[in-house]
């Protein structure tokens, strides 16, 4: 370890086999190997291929370590990420990913890392840093408040799937001393169950999380206290360990050429200031049948020109597709993108007034960062926790949803998009949303978070 604050400090970094993992973990290894530290990159062989290329002045401080999945036979061919199978099969890529101890403790047994930071899933490394002398710290692309409403780690493992165990979910937990609106609805519950839950051959998501809190050495989160204060002040009394801040890592403009980029731009050029809506879901979130249709007949019911990116994986056991003749009525005023896009270049471009979005940190951050009001339609637990949050503090609107069944309307999506884009009524809002570029895209308060944070790193054992 260190001896002093000048020192420079070996990571090695875990993240589960997400995109929504894998880039942030990929965006704060970069921030860290900024300040001259050197970064091991534990992932697979297929998703560092498909990582953002390090920039040159960083490359020889960013190490890809590459280590092959093991083969299930329900675990499709070449299926490394959530992005590469159906949500039913996500279960597979968590045992497979079990499998991986046996090298990840023989690297760390090589390497000798000064600290390695997991994310959620891997509940077997606390002990094995451990045993190996490396300390290990776990990250949280999710913001404290998802992880204070969840409560302490004793409170995690022993999470049951009975009713009366969820029902404590759809309240204001016990343990939460302040008043706050953050709640999770009975629809989001049970998605929360259909993703996570345990079997006979995998271990539940949420005793993951707990048993990854309890064993480290320390948290990292996703977030800052100028954003939730009471929240990171919480985690610190439930997890009696210390919980540190990584910043709200916005998104730094990336000149890489996109081949698309282009003609995405000149149909962008043709709109006025402010007056498309930019909808996307994230690499994870796929929203089923009927939400897709509500999704798309609120859109056109809406007059608004749009950029839809509608990602539709070819693993999908069952893929939803666009109302018959939507695309046709939508020629000229909307377009639907059906392939990756440089989402940062295009949510930066001034014809884009708001986002709709699923409540996912990143897709928050970026357009909070660069001041564009957020239209908000959770689908799973923490996007259902952040939304609510932004909710509360007036920095989002949210789409009405039923909150047993999850039901909304296309009036619903159509009014919401109108009174955050258009409306007097929600003026309130995009002023909002310019108001807090300076605390989502201040690149000086970032790198006082990840100063502060590698500043601690180095100086653990005296602390």
């Amino acid at each position: 370890m260190a001896d002093n604050g000048d020192d420079k400090l070996h990571i090695a970094m875990f993240p589960w086999l997400a995109f929504g993992h894998l880039l942030p973990f990929l965006q704060l290894a970069k921030l860290m190997a900024s300040k001259g530290h050197k970064i091991s990159f534990i992932s697979t062989p297929r998703n560092i291929d498909r990582l953002p290329k390090i920039p040159k002045p960083l490359t020889h401080l960013i190490t890809f370590i590459k280590i092959n999945l093991p083969k299930l036979q329900n675990l499709p061919e070449n299926a490394e990420s959530t992005r590469d199978l159906p949500i039913n099969k996500g279960k597979y890529l968590k045992i497979a990913y079990d499998g991986l101890r046996e090298p990840v403790s023989d690297f760390i047994q090589t390497a000798s890392p000064d600290w390695i930071i997991n994310d959620f899933a891997a509940y077997w490394l606390g002990p094995m840093a451990a045993e190996h002398g490396v300390l290990m710290a776990y990250f949280s692309v999710f913001p404290a408040l998802s992880l204070g409403f969840m409560g302490s780690p004793e409170t995690l493992m022993h999470v049951s799937d009975d009713p009366a165990s969820l029902d404590l979910l759809l309240k204001r937990p016990k343990w939460v001393p302040f008043e706050s609106e953050v709640r999770l609805t009975a629809f989001q519950v049970t998605r929360l169950l259909e993703r996570s839950s345990a079997s006979e051959e995998n271990v539940s998501d949420v005793y993951r999380f707990g048993a990854n809190v309890n064993r480290c050495d320390a948290v990292v989160v996703r977030s800052c206290f100028d954003f939730e204060p009471d929240w990171l002040n919480l985690l610190k009394t439930l997890y009696k360990k210390p919980v540190v801040p990584a910043g709200l890592l916005p998104a730094v403009v990336n000149d890489a050429g996109d081949a698309c980029w282009p003609e995405m731009k000149q149909w962008l050029d043709m709109h006025p200031k402010g007056s498309v809506v930019y909808i996307a879901f994230g690499t994870e979130t796929k929203p089923n049948q009927y939400e897709l249709t509500q999704l798309a007949l609120g859109l056109e019911l809406s007059g608004l020109p749009f950029f839809w990116v509608l990602i539709e994986g070819s693993s999908d056991d069952e893929v939803a597709v666009l109302p018959k003749g939507f695309e046709d009525r939508m020629n000229g005023r909307g377009v639907v993108c059906k392939v990756w896009v440089p989402q940062f270049k295009i949510v930066s471009h001034d014809s884009v007034g708001g986002l709709l979005i699923h409540s996912g940190m990143s897709s928050m951050v970026e357009g909070l960062q660069l001041g564009k009001p957020l239209v908000l339609l959770p689908f799973v637990f923490d996007q259902g926790l952040i939304a609510s949050y932004l909710v509360e503090k007036k920095m989002a609107y949210m789409v009405h949803r039923d909150d047993v069944d999850g039901s909304f309307t296309p009036e619903s999506v159509a009014d919401s998009l109108s009174l955050v884009m258009v409306s007097e009524d929600g003026k309130m809002y995009r002023e909002k949303a310019k108001e807090m570029m300076s605390l989502f895209g201040d690149i000086n308060v970032q790198d006082k978070c990840v100063d502060e944070l590698l500043y601690f790193l180095q100086n653990f054992s005296k602390l």
